[in-house]
């Protein structure tokens, strides 16, 4: 199957207004989304839209007439003027887990008929229930994808609204590396990449990965956490979500 595993190192790096840095391990989930019946099949303890151990939800993705997963990318993708629909999708992210889950980023990787990399799609999420979706077109310079956006988003309390994201990933193999800076004009001022190994997405190694990391969703929001509390000590400037609403733009509701 194109679907697999990927056990990953997500590195953090605050460069202003005082450096801040983290590392930690986790687990992520690559879906061809055409596959998702056959994966039912094969590990008893994932499903879609049903409950489970690990349960795929459309709820959890940016909707656009709650039509499921894949309606809702193509509909945003003809937003976006993408004349072609995408042959094949694979969506990089985190199931629920006993019913909760929290994605910082999910990515959308879009082929064509000869799977030939078309677009992809990143969706940024908050933890005010707000998700995000941003274009990433094919960078004509690599086999990756690459563009560097507004942000116009309330990510972090911590993080200003008015910088740029600059996002840089390649399509997944046997490798994956995703890049997320942000910019302030010319001043990269933050520093995020995940890098990870592929795995075969079978019931043994979901297992595995299971108890190598337990309550994986519930560790990235308890985490998120934690390292919002020693930005807090560090005296970083704190920016409330009612402050800026000009600068919020985009951003669907979770259902």
């Amino acid at each position: 199957m194109n679907s697999c595993l990927y056990e990953c190192t997500v590195m953090h790096r605050r460069l202003a207004p005082k450096k801040h840095e983290f590392v930690y391990r986790i687990f992520l989930f690559l879906f061809d989304l055409d596959e998702l019946p056959e994966i039912e099949r094969r590990v008893p303890f994932f499903s879609v839209n049903t409950p489970n151990l690990y349960s795929l939800r459309d709820e959890d993705y940016f909707q656009f007439h709650s039509r499921g997963i894949r309606q809702n990318l193509e509909t945003f993708l003809a937003t976006q003027n993408l004349p072609v629909r995408p042959a094949r999708i694979q969506l990089l992210t985190l199931p629920q887990l006993f019913g909760y889950t929290f994605n910082p980023v999910s990515v959308f990787f879009c082929f064509d008929e000869n799977e030939r990399p078309l677009t992809s799609v990143i969706q940024v999420g908050n933890t005010f229930g707000e998700l995000k979706p941003y274009l990433v077109p094919c960078d004509p310079a690599g086999t990756g994808f690459h563009v560097r956006v507004p942000k116009n988003y309330y990510v972090s309390p911590f993080s200003e609204l008015d910088l740029e994201f600059d996002f840089r990933f390649d399509a997944p193999g046997h490798r994956l590396r995703l890049a997320i800076d942000d910019y302030r004009g010319g001043e990269r001022v933050l520093i995020s990449t995940v890098t990870g190994a592929r795995e075969e997405l079978t019931a043994t190694n979901l297992a595995r990965f299971s108890i190598r990391y337990p309550l994986i969703t519930l560790k990235v929001i308890v985490l998120i956490h934690w390292e919002a509390l020693r930005l807090w000590m560090k005296k970083i400037p704190f920016r409330f979500k009612e402050a800026e609403p000009h600068l919020q733009q985009g951003a669907h509701r979770v259902h």
